[in-house]
């Protein structure tokens, strides 16, 4: 027979340390990388593809897909509930102020083509949750570099309510306080907080969401950055839109946090994370050590996939992802 192996002392304080702080497995989301390992093992390609190709051509789809899963997650957890459509005359989540016209139809597209394709690979195995992730890690990706596993095994929700929206996403006009608050209901740290709002560094913005702050004139933008906004937003009449990073728009980087240093940012949430030294420090650190913050923008990405999903047998597979599954 063999020994019994004993652990030494050490051994055993740091797993008494790690079960008292960790919460039981039941409390861990049921998700995995490599989900599709065996029932769908061509379903990483197929997305990549697809986002790839479509981002080589317009980059802001890329950044689209990256706001899309954050609204997505941030409103019944990440369920694929955004890309339901309306149904009975009762407005999705899509219709809501906060999605429209914040969400690109391109984004909802290229998340159509890559469905079709994964379910002509393998039929009623992926769900629409899944494939989000994917898109919007594939877009970090091609945007950034950043690249991080993604864990599957959500399933698709049946319900989406333009009404749940304004209470669950943070608004451009967010106080800290409101921030914090936010992403502390889904889970998420006020270090998450500051980091993935660097995903600000990628996209456009209508001038409405911010146009409170050039008439008249906000005190804490920069001078020079007032007046690129007022020729841009202000000439002409009409909703325009802007880079949300006029030094590298097209690249998802830290230099949003080089912007806001210089308070040449859009949006009074972006100001708000110098209002305090603890998130001040943060954004110092981020504008200084660019693979630290692609680093933690990869942990925070994977982080926020986790919140509210559907695993196991709730919700389902859906066929075409902007409508439930008739039975």
């Amino acid at each position: 027979m063999g020994k019994t192996r004993v652990l030494p002392l050490p051994s055993l304080v740091f797993i008494v340390a790690l079960q008292a702080i960790l919460p039981s497995s039941s409390a861990w989301p049921a998700l995995q990388v490599g989900f599709y390992k065996y029932t769908c093992p061509d379903v990483e390609s197929i997305v990549r593809n697809v986002v790839y190709k479509a981002v080589a051509a317009n980059p802001g789809i890329g950044a689209g897909i990256i706001r899309m899963h954050f609204h997505d997650c941030f409103v019944r957890g990440c369920d694929a509930s955004v890309l339901l459509e309306s149904v009975n005359g009762i407005p999705a989540e899509k219709e809501s102020p906060a999605n429209k016209p914040s969400l690109r139809a391109q984004a909802f597209e290229l998340i159509d083509e890559a469905k079709a394709r994964v379910e002509s690979s393998c039929p009623g195995v992926v769900s629409c949750a899944d494939i989000i992730a994917l898109a919007a890690r594939d877009s970090a990706n091609f945007l950034g570099g950043i690249n991080y596993d993604v864990p599957s095994g959500r399933r698709d929700g049946r319900v989406s309510l333009a009404s749940e929206v304004l209470g669950n996403l943070v608004s451009p006009s967010s106080n800290l306080d409101q921030l914090q608050a936010n992403f502390a209901s889904k889970g998420l740290s006020t270090d998450d907080l500051v980091t993935l709002s660097g995903a600000h560094s990628i996209g456009r913005s209508h001038c409405t969401s911010f146009s409170k702050r050039l008439s008249p004139r906000d005190p804490t933008l920069d001078p020079f950055f007032f007046g690129f906004l007022k020729f841009k937003c202000l000439r002409d009449g009409g909703d325009r839109t802007v880079d949300q990073d006029i030094v590298t728009p097209n690249r998802l980087d830290n230099q949003y946090y080089i912007n806001l240093k210089n308070h040449r940012v859009l949006f009074n949430s972006d100001e708000a994370l110098l209002s305090c030294p603890e998130t001040a420090a943060m954004v110092e650190g981020n504008a200084h050590m660019p693979s630290v913050w692609s680093a933690k923008f990869a942990a925070a990405m994977v982080k926020m996939g986790n919140i509210e999903v559907l695993t196991g047998d709730q919700g389902e597979i859906r066929k075409t992802c902007r409508v439930v599954n008739h039975y």
